[in-house]
């Protein structure tokens, strides 16, 4: 033998790679399935709000908890979904929520009282945020890391098509129908998700010591400071802030909240949810983005059918329409998704769809009071576009930025996030048009004085048209008031392509993905 071939190291076994089962997949199908119907859930009444307030006598102050019930309640269910799914066994706790989430649905069909729809709201939000960073988990834990690419592009498209067609299939069910049926269109979803759910996934045995082990410092103090953080930036402008004893107290259970939260997580053996993800610099800015992208995709679907509705005179349907356009791209691309991912450099990847949200919001800064939808048209397309790239690529770097152990808790923690990012767009979005309307309006009126020729003019034919002075001034302080509400919408657009522009260098921190890596062992 020579030399060589006695010195030479034994040449390494190569493993075929792992694939994953039928069972595998059909649980991925089960969590997509469920992600889906939870977020479509959260603006699906959007549309059909004004209908369901007048039905069941609430008055539109009131008829906001019937939306901010139902994020309120899944933006603090979703971080605690890693330590219930220890707790009960996965398959368990997913057929609880779906059969819940049943329930309550039918209960919110059903209500002919306030009191009633935010129970049920609440019920569904609990119930429904358990079923979005689940799907992740799922995808983390059933699929070899080599087949993840596949379920994350199938989370991803349901996650970003959710928020966009909800308002859709809300406007066209209460057009056509009746609103009671956007609610009751989740009993056959939830029927099929449990069958789904009964055969993909394995049954494991409830872990119900843990409960005796848990963080309850961290539990509590995670609910105290979400929930009265969410409810503080969603009712903040409307109650005039901490001029409202109301937003003083709920500062005051977040602020609590937050110091039982740190407790925990200093003190307890298994903190309930592990902050300490965040300091990871490929995690942190996988976070960071991610909020950024729920403020863009929560808030324009929120503005556009505003301006639509307020400017250009849209119904719900038609406003409906243009905001789902920014989900084609995520159709359309969906099966690319797995290819992109082998091909594309994560930070180039998420830097491109970042830097085309930036331009979509650019292009609507433009906007005239004159403006109708389809202007929004080719804004809406780079939209969806920007993020699919942004948005997959990012969910895929939540689930490979930390082990398997982990999945759960940054899944919860990504999802949250971005959550929260809609709930922060909803507040700045309240603020930005209280305060920039008067700007406007008081600087359009500065313009206009009385003694110009032009204005008595313009007032004088405006009376001859319409049979008086004071009419005439009613029509000019209309028009006014139409331009500032459009001034009003450009600083929104603006505040977006600034605020996305801010977190494009975070793409710097991170990693690539692991595109070959073999699976790693469940738990």
């Amino acid at each position: 033998m020579s030399e060589q071939a006695k010195t030479a190291p034994p040449a390494p076994v190569r493993k075929e790679p792992e694939r994953a089962d039928a069972a595998a997949w059909l649980a991925v199908a089960a969590g997509t399935l469920g992600a889906l119907m939870a977020t479509l859930d959260i603006s699906i009444v959007n549309s059909s709000l004004p209908t369901i307030q007048g039905e069941i006598g609430a008055s539109g102050t009131e008829g906001t908890w019937i939306a901010t019930g139902y994020l309120v309640a899944e933006i603090v269910i979703i971080p605690l979904c890693g330590w219930l799914e220890r707790v009960f066994g996965l398959r368990t706790f997913l057929l609880v929520a779906a059969a819940l989430f049943t329930a309550f649905s039918v209960m919110c069909g059903m209500s002919t009282s306030l009191g009633m729809m935010i129970v049920g709201r609440v019920g569904q939000g609990i119930t429904g945020g358990a079923m979005i960073p689940t799907a992740q988990t799922i995808i983390a834990t059933r699929l070899p890391r080599h087949q993840q690419a596949i379920g994350t592009a199938m989370f991803g498209a349901t996650a970003i098509l959710g928020p966009v067609i909800g308002p859709l299939i809300g406007g066209w069910l209460t057009e056509h129908l009746s609103w009671h049926y956007a609610f009751f269109l989740n009993i056959p979803i939830c029927a099929g998700l449990m069958v789904l759910l009964l055969v993909g996934l394995p049954y494991e045995k409830p872990r119900m010591q843990q409960l005796a082990e848990a963080d309850w410092a961290g539990i509590v103090g995670l609910a105290c400071f979400l929930g009265g953080l969410t409810v503080v930036l969603e009712e903040g402008q409307r109650e005039q802030w901490f001029s409202s004893s109301l937003i003083v107290w709920l500062s005051l259970l977040s602020l609590s909240g937050f110091v039982l939260m740190m407790i925990g997580q200093m003190t307890a053996k298994r903190p309930v949810i592990r902050l300490k993800l965040l300091l990871s610099r490929q995690f942190g800015s996988v976070v960071v983005m991610g909020t950024m992208i729920g403020m863009v995709v929560y808030g324009t679907s929120y503005v556009i059918p505003q301006f639509l509705a307020t400017v250009s005179g849209y119904n719900s349907i038609q406003s409906g329409e243009i905001v789902a356009l920014s989900g084609v791209p995520s159709l359309l691309m969906m099966p690319l998704i797995p290819i992109l991912f082998r091909k594309f450099d994560i930070r180039v990847a998420v830097g491109f769809g970042l830097s085309v949200l930036a331009i979509s919001a650019y292009m609507e800064t433009d906007l005239t009071a004159l403006s109708s939808g389809a202007e929004f048209i080719p804004s809406q397309l780079m939209r969806g576009l920007g993020t699919i790239f942004a948005m997959m690529f990012l969910s895929q770097a939540a689930i490979q930025s930390v082990s398997r152990e982990f999945a759960a808790d940054a899944s919860g923690l990504f999802n949250a996030a971005r959550n929260m990012g809609g709930s922060l767009a909803l507040a700045g979005v309240a603020v930005v048009q209280d305060q920039r309307l008067w700007f406007h309006q008081r600087r359009l009126e500065e313009t206009l004085n009385a003694n110009r020729g032009g204005v008595q003019d313009y007032v004088a034919a405006q009376a001859h048209a319409l049979g008086g002075v004071p009419q005439a001034l009613q029509s000019l302080n209309g028009t006014i008031q139409m331009q500032a509400l459009t001034m009003t919408y450009i600083d929104l657009f603006w505040i977006l392509a600034v605020g996305i522009c801010c977190v494009i260098p975070l793409v710097l921190f991170l990693r690539p993905l692991d595109r070959h890596a073999a699976p790693q062992a469940g738990h």
